[in-house]
């Protein structure tokens, strides 16, 4: 690739960046045109349902907000230990749970925000040292609080590093969050302007898993870098009304595993960063 070529790319992603609405005057958007709502959420395809409990009482949530604030970072290093289902409930509750409908069934009220409460993704996860899961693939429902179980697999890591890009670092942790987006539930009101904000209200999301991870002990991290074919095919899912565009990791940690966080960013010092 020359150097005109990454520039215009570059140029290409800026322009997609910056804010465009009102921009086109004479466009109406579906839901302008009256044309029929997208279900709020993906329906249930699968038959083996997990319900997942929701008494948070007995986990040790922190409840200093600002110390959750201070001590929320990216963790690589995890130590393997299970997880309960209760604080994977947890996790999930904080991130996607619905606490509410707006209207008949215009939209669903979240933990997170979204622009025009459209909350357009769904999540998948890649499971593996989860109390009373078995290893491998599940679809959270979030109008139920219940996983679906997609695909039993024993042995994830393969998928984990692939999907990934070679992320390996992954595979020891508990849980992946694989984030789908669903494009025309938010293109439904927001048409031409959807996708810009689409990625922005992602960030509201994983940002709930980093503080809800950081409130009961775990460690976890946002991932872009995801091989989406794969993801798609894993998840079933066709690539273009629904695609994987985002992971979030989530494992145990432990205080003495410090250094090796730290060694992640070794070449900030051999550089002179």
């Amino acid at each position: 690739m020359d150097k005109k070529q990454i520039e215009e790319l570059i140029q290409k992603g800026r322009a997609f960046m910056k804010p465009t609405l009102g921009d086109y005057p004479d466009y109406e958007s579906d839901q302008e045109l009256h044309k029929p709502q997208p279900p709020l959420v993906k329906a249930s395809t699968y038959s083996t349902l997990i319900s997942l409990p929701t008494d948070y009482s007995s986990l040790s949530i922190t409840n200093d907000f600002l110390k959750v604030i201070n001590t929320r970072q990216s963790h690589r290093v995890y130590t393997e230990e299970k997880i309960s289902l209760l604080e994977l409930s947890y996790l999930l509750w904080c991130s996607q749970g619905v606490k509410g409908i707006r209207g008949k069934s215009y939209a669903t009220l979240r933990t997170v925000p979204c622009g025009g409460a459209r909350h357009e993704f769904e999540c998948y996860l890649a499971v593996q040292n989860v109390e009373d899961l078995k290893n491998g693939y599940y679809h959270y429902l979030p109008m139920e609080h219940k996983l679906e179980l997609i695909q039993e697999e024993e042995d994830i890591k393969g998928f984990l590093g692939e999907s990934l890009q070679g992320q390996l670092w992954a595979n020891k942790s508990n849980v992946v969050f694989y984030y789908s987006v669903v494009p025309y539930r938010a293109e439904w009101r927001y048409g031409i302007y959807a996708h810009r904000i689409a990625l922005v209200d992602a960030g509201h999301i994983t940002e709930n898993v980093y503080l809800s991870c950081t409130s009961i002990g775990l460690g976890s991290c946002a991932i872009g870098a995801v091989n989406g074919p794969l993801c798609d095919k894993k998840f079933q899912l066709d690539g273009e009304e629904e695609f994987i565009f985002y992971a979030h990791t989530v494992g145990t940690i432990s205080p003495d595993d410090e250094q090796k966080e730290k060694d992640f960013y070794r070449f900030v010092k051999e550089q002179g960063l």
